[in-house]
């Protein structure tokens, strides 16, 4: 019999839709795709050509637990060079790609019973990575009214004795929202006052749009800096997915925490992959740029796309690349395939009628919307989105 803590995790409806979609095309069907939540882009050749080099210097041997002072060294520029933060190495710490830096966080801070504060919409993983610890989630619900995102005076209100962390993501992930220079010293305020933690998750930063400012919380005084714990990755920004590495930044005693526990469970990263993370922070960076261009236009083109389809509403994002449409106007219609009374059946209709893979809102806490990753090309968009258009015109 497997454990009760196992069985309380719920797959990741990400990858569901994203795996049921591959089937259907493995099987000939013309399926278009918007779940992923990685960009479409090649890793930049010099990155890779940083990776095979590692490979042929011999450089795959096991490393520091924690990363190789080298990339730590790295990330601690970075920090410096963007966010004006300043952290020793041995408060940064390397992991296998930022979801793993996410739950070592967890389970560095959170004990059970703790309470984790998380606005929703959030990321899918967060409420099950709470319950791999034995915590408990507190959601704080947010709409479209504003912006999907929190007011400090919505966190006073949710704090209680047993909380402990609160999770950010900015830009979000999957709205696309940015916590702006005032909203964030709000909320700081707030945290600072009662002492709780922050996870600070920053992994979409450079994906920012219309003028947004990615602003770190970390940045915002001595008192927050000491009690927010920054994860990022090169995931997103150089589209290094399958490369797994992610890092944390946070005062030293978390820092060593993870180390600790990281030196028992996967060690180090892949060492040839630390290698490509170094030249990926410290190497050039018009690729990120020249990838930001492009979703740039994306986001203007589905954009457009989705609202000009009756029922469906649509906010700006105004980093990463994910559309978040109110879809809630559609239910209680039914389509050829059957009834539509939330976002799974919307989406699971869609999928049947349209071939188009989207990813159902409940999955990140909200069941009004649908999240649609703009991470493809331009034709494709046009096409989905076609799809989508007239397969709700078959809604009775």
């Amino acid at each position: 019999m497997t454990s009760k803590r196992s069985n309380r995790i719920e797959p990741s409806i990400t990858m569901a839709v994203s795996n049921l979609a591959q089937d259907m095309k493995r099987n000939g069907e013309n399926v278009i795709g918007f779940g992923a939540g990685e960009p479409d882009f090649d890793t930049p050749d010099h990155i890779k050509a940083a990776g095979i080099k590692a490979i042929q210097d011999g450089k795959t041997k096991y490393t520091a637990a924690t990363g190789l002072v080298e990339l730590k060294q790295a990330i601690a520029d970075k920090l410096r060079r963007d966010q004006g933060l300043e952290y020793a190495l041995d408060a940064i710490t390397v992991n296998c790609g930022a979801k793993h830096s996410v739950y070592n966080v967890m389970a560095a801070i959170v004990d059970p019973g703790d309470e984790v504060i998380i606005p929703a919409p959030y990321w899918v993983s967060y409420p099950e990575q709470v319950k791999l610890v034995d915590g408990e989630s507190v959601i704080l619900n947010t709409g479209p009214e504003s912006h999907f995102k929190i007011t400090a005076e919505q966190l006073e209100a949710a704090i209680t004795p047993k909380s402990k962390l609160l999770i950010m993501n900015s830009p979000s992930n999957p709205t696309g929202m940015v916590y702006s220079r005032e909203e964030l010293q709000a909320i700081a305020d707030v945290v600072v006052k009662h002492g709780i933690y922050v996870l600070s998750d920053e992994i979409y930063e450079d994906l920012l749009y219309d003028g947004a400012e990615h602003v770190s919380i970390a940045e915002l005084g001595d008192a927050i800096r000491e009690l927010t714990v920054i994860v990022n990755g090169v995931s997103k920004a150089y589209s290094m997915t399958g490369w797994r590495i992610g890092y944390t930044a946070s005062n030293v005693s978390i820092a060593k925490a993870i180390a600790r526990m990281q030196s028992h469970t996967t060690s180090n990263p892949t060492s040839i992959s630390q290698w490509a993370a170094i030249e990926a922070l410290s190497g050039d960076q018009e690729p990120v740029q020249e990838m930001l261009r492009a979703f740039a236009t994306r986001r203007t083109l589905i954009l457009e796309l989705l609202n000009e389809i009756d029922g469906i509403e649509c906010l700006a994002p105004q980093g990463a690349f994910y559309a978040f449409p109110t879809i809630s106007g559609w239910y209680g219609k039914t389509a050829p395939t059957g009834p539509i009374t939330d976002s799974v059946s919307f989406c699971e209709h869609l999928l049947k009628g349209a071939k188009v893979a989207a990813v159902p809102g409940i999955g990140f806490g909200q069941d009004d919307c649908m999240r649609l990753s703009y991470a493809s090309s331009e034709a494709t968009i046009r096409e989905g989105i076609g799809r989508i258009k007239a397969w709700v015109d078959t809604l009775v």
